[in-house]
């Protein structure tokens, strides 16, 4: 599941204008492959903003960010609670001194770059997704970006009449779409007062 999370990662900030390294392609004997990060990425046309970033970033939050350190947490099956943040010390690994001092020598010393984490999805109420920011922020997160925020944009992105030899993901995503597995965000099956009027027919 790793390596099919970090290819939608790093096809996302490709697909947006992002140069993007990977840390390593191996996993150091006695660590586990969750301990470091995973990418650098470098936006060229990067112009940080006047007003700071939200800390759940969407697609259009990306013009503002200059340089990252990317870390990817796969765990699709689970959403990232405050419970579950609270006691996964590894998970913030990453953005201990040792580790970001060493990742941020990648970059140029004149500003520090962003530590993102991907998450499959927070809390779903609000004052436990509030709660799961306040962890985050406190162990030294500076943003997230859930997958769907990065699933949605790549099949909304991805072009029917264009082949994608050199992107599995982009190919497989582009074949879904020709035989219409994938619908409009709004389908009519869900808009309002269809069932009214069909129940109205009968």
């Amino acid at each position: 599941m790793a390596s099919v999370s970090e290819t939608i990662v790093r096809e996302y900030f490709e697909l947006h204008g992002f140069l993007v390294r990977q840390e390593r392609k191996y996993v150091p004997r006695g660590k586990q492959e969750k301990d470091g990060i995973d990418f650098f990425v470098w936006n060229p046309k990067g112009r940080e903003g006047q007003t700071p970033l939200p800390f759940l970033l969407t697609t259009p939050d990306l013009a503002a960010v200059t340089r990252a350190i990317v870390v990817v947490r796969g765990w699709h099956t689970e959403s990232f609670g405050p419970a579950l943040l609270e006691n996964s010390p590894e998970m913030f690994r990453f953005v201990e001194p040792a580790v970001f001092e060493q990742a941020a020598r990648a970059f140029s010393p004149d500003a520090a770059p962003l530590k993102i984490l991907v998450v499959p999805a927070l809390a779903q109420t609000a004052a436990a997704r509030a709660q799961s920011i306040q962890v985050l922020r406190a162990k030294g997160v500076d943003a997230a970006i859930p997958f769907g925020t990065m699933l949605a944009d790549l099949i909304a992105q991805t072009e029917v009449n264009r082949n994608y030899d050199k992107s599995d993901l982009l190919q497989i995503i582009r074949v879904l779409k020709n035989y219409e597995f994938f619908k409009e965000p709004q389908m009519e099956l869900f808009r309002p007062g269809r069932r009214s009027k069909r129940r109205a027919k009968e």
